[in-house]
């Protein structure tokens, strides 16, 4: 049975650095997330320019959820990101889709965008699948 965004958003919502980095989940579905930051000066590196960490958080965050959703833990074992477009201001975006499924490993696709939809950064990941279970059950849509 496939969660509800809101299981899933209730779930993320307990990831403390993700919130303080003002990062806004605002879809998941099995292997699929997108989400949002908005850029603001303590995201800003020594010469003025959204920090790649930043970016990489977001990019990061995403990949959780996506490869979270299938309700097996699943661990970053492996993540790279590439650089594109410098940003100053404004809101990014992060979604996250799945391109390779298995027993042990995931495998997903992470594109950073700006507002105007410019690719300004790309990321990949790839996730060790515990056994262990999320037990999003506990987190029923209230709606």
């Amino acid at each position: 049975m496939e969660n509800s965004f809101f299981a899933y958003k209730h779930h993320f919502d307990k990831d403390e650095f993700a919130g303080r980095a003002g990062i806004q989940l605002l879809e998941a579905s099995p292997g699929y997330a997108v989400a949002k930051m908005e850029v603001t000066p303590h995201h800003l590196n020594s010469v003025g320019t959204l920090h790649g960490g930043a970016i990489f958080t977001l990019a990061d965050f995403v990949f959780a959820v996506a490869s979270n959703t299938h309700g097996k833990i699943a661990m970053a074992i492996n993540t790279e990101i590439s650089f594109f477009k410098a940003v100053r201001s404004g809101t990014i975006t992060a979604v996250a889709i799945e391109i390779s499924l298995h027993e042990k490993l995931s495998t997903y696709l992470v594109e950073i965008t700006d507002e105007t939809g410019s690719l300004i950064a790309h990321f990949k990941g790839t996730a060790y699948r515990r056994s262990e279970m999320i037990h999003y059950q506990e987190y029923k849509d209230k709606t």
